[in-house]
C-alpha cells in the first residue's frame, strides 16, 4: 500500500503508541496520537531494552539517542535471596550486544521527540471513549475521521472489547513493588535477581548508575486494584524481604517511595484487527514482568504493524498479516514469562538447593549454552537488519 496522506489515529502516548506513530510518519502518513494525559510522562521506574527492542529503536533511527540515555548492560546474575551468587549470564556473549536499561521517562522523551519530528501530531488531553472497527474512534470532545485507528492505549484499552468482547482478567497471586533509589554500586551495569521463598527482588543501574530501579515480586491470596500507579507503604516492603540478605537490605533501607500493582493475567487477543482498527503491545498481549519483554513486545508490533501496511495490496490484508507475523512470537514469550515466576520463588528447600546447584553448575561448565537459550529472544530482528 501507499501510506502517503493515510490517516493513522493511534490511541495512547506510550512506549508502543509513540513507536507506531513515528514508523507510519517516516512512510509519509499522516498521524496523530491521542493521549489522555495532559502531559507526555511516566512514573520513575525502569525497564529493560533487549537486542530485539533494540534493533526496532536503530531501525526507527533513535539508536543513537537511546545509547546517549542508557546504561548498556554487561551481566545478569542470579542470587540466593541470602546474597550468594547462583548464575552470572555474561551478555558480552551475544551476538547483538545492544541490552539497554533505561530510565522509562528517558525512553519515552525519546520516542516522543522522534515522532514529533517526523511530523507526527501529539494531542494530549484527549481521551477516547469508543473505538471500534469502521473504523470509529469517539473522543469526550468529538468524533475522529481516520483510514486506520491503532489501540496503543495498554491494559484497559478502550479498542480491545470492541474485537474481542469482554474478557475478565484474573489474578495472578503476586504483587509487584517498584521504586527507584540512589545507586551504590558505583559503575557495575548487571541486573541482579535474588530470589526467595515465593518472592523475588530484581535490581539495575540507570542514568550513568547514578540511581537504582528495584521491582520487588511477592505472592499474596488476593489483591483489588490493578493499577501502576497504587502508593505502597516502604516499612511495608521491607518487612516483606526482611529476610534477604544484606545487599537488599541496603537497598531497601533507601527506598522513601514506593508503587505496587496486582499481576493480574490476560489472555492474548483472538483478533488483533479487523476494520481499519488494530491492537497493539498490552492491549493485544499484555504480559507479565518476568522476561522484561513487554516494552520490546510493543516495539516489535509498531514496526511489523507499519511494514505490514506497506507490504500489502490493502487494509484487511495487511491486518491479518500482522497478526500472523506476530501471534506465534508474542504467544511464547508470554508463556515464557509466566513460566519463570516459579522458578524465581521455589519455597521447597531441596528443591531450590538442586535448581541453584544446576544452574551454578551450567554456568561454569556451559556458559555459552546458557547464553544461547535465550537466542530466540534476544536474536530475533523484525527490521530484517535495517
Amino acid at each position: 500500500m501507499d501510506l502517503s496522506g493515510l490517516r493513522i489515529a493511534v490511541i495512547g502516548g506510550g512506549i508502543g503508541g509513540l513507536a507506531v506513530a513515528r514508523a507510519f510518519a517516516l512512510r509519509e502518513a499522516s498521524v496523530t496520537v491521542y493521549e489522555q494525559a495532559n502531559a507526555i510522562a511516566e512514573v520513575g521506574a525502569g525497564l529493560q531494552i533487549s537486542p530485539n527492542g533494540f534493533s526496532v529503536l536503530r531501525a526507527l533511527g533513535l539508536g543513537d539517542a537511546v545509547r546517549d540515555v542508557g546504561v548498556q548492560a554487561a551481566t545478569i546474575a542470579l542470587h540466593d535471596y541470602r546474597g550468594s551468587r547462583v548464575l552470572q549470564l555474561d551478555l558480552g556473549r551475544l551476538t547483538q550486544r545492544d541490552y539497554w536499561f533505561l530510565h522509562r521517562a528517558d525512553l519515552i522523551d525519546v520516542l516522543r521527540r522522534g515522532a514529533v519530528a517526523a511530523g507526527v501530531n501529539i494531542r494530549l488531553g484527549s481521551r477516547a471513549i469508543e473505538a471500534a472497527p469502521g473504523p470509529v474512534l469517539r473522543l469526550e470532545d468529538g468524533a475522529v475521521d481516520a483510514d486506520l485507528v491503532i489501540g496503543a492505549d495498554g491494559l484497559h484499552s478502550v479498542l480491545r472489547p470492541a474485537l474481542n468482547g469482554v474478557a475478565e482478567p484474573f489474578f495472578t497471586g503476586q504483587v509487584a513493588w517498584r521504586a527507584t533509589v540512589p545507586c551504590s554500586r558505583g559503575g557495575v551495569a548487571e541486573a541482579r535477581v535474588h530470589m526467595g521463598p515465593r518472592r523475588h527482588l530484581v535490581s539495575y543501574p540507570l542514568r550513568d548508575g547514578q540511581i537504582m530501579n528495584i521491582v520487588a515480586v511477592e505472592e499474596r491470596a488476593e489483591w483489588t486494584a490493578e493499577s501502576w500507579s497504587h502508593r505502597g507503604d516502604p516499612d511495608t516492603l521491607r518487612a516483606r524481604f526482611a529476610d534477604f540478605g544484606p545487599d537488599v537490605q541496603t537497598i531497601l533501607a533507601r527506598v522513601d517511595t514506593v508503587h505496587q500493582w496486582g499481576l493480574f493475567r490476560h489472555p492474548v487477543a483472538r483478533v488483533w484487527g479487523q476494520g481499519g482498527t488494530a491492537l497493539l503491545g498490552d492491549a493485544a498481549h499484555p504480559t507479565l514482568p518476568f522476561m522484561a519483554q513487554g516494552a520490546c513486545m510493543a516495539l516489535e508490533d509498531a514496526w511489523v504493524l507499519a511494514d505490514a501496511l506497506t507490504m500489502a495490496e490493502d487494509m484487511d490484508a495487511a491486518l491479518a498479516a500482522y497478526q500472523m507475523r506476530r501471534e506465534a512470537r508474542v504467544r511464547r514469550v508470554v508463556e515464557a514469562a509466566n513460566g519463570n515466576a516459579w522458578k524465581y520463588h521455589l519455597s521447597f528447600g531441596p528443591l531450590r538447593f538442586a535448581a541453584h546447584t544446576a544452574m551454578r553448575l551450567g554456568g561454569a561448565l556451559v556458559p555459552q549454552r546458557m547464553m544461547q537459550q535465550f537466542d530466540w529472544i534476544y536474536g530475533y530482528d523484525v527490521t530484517g537488519g535495517r
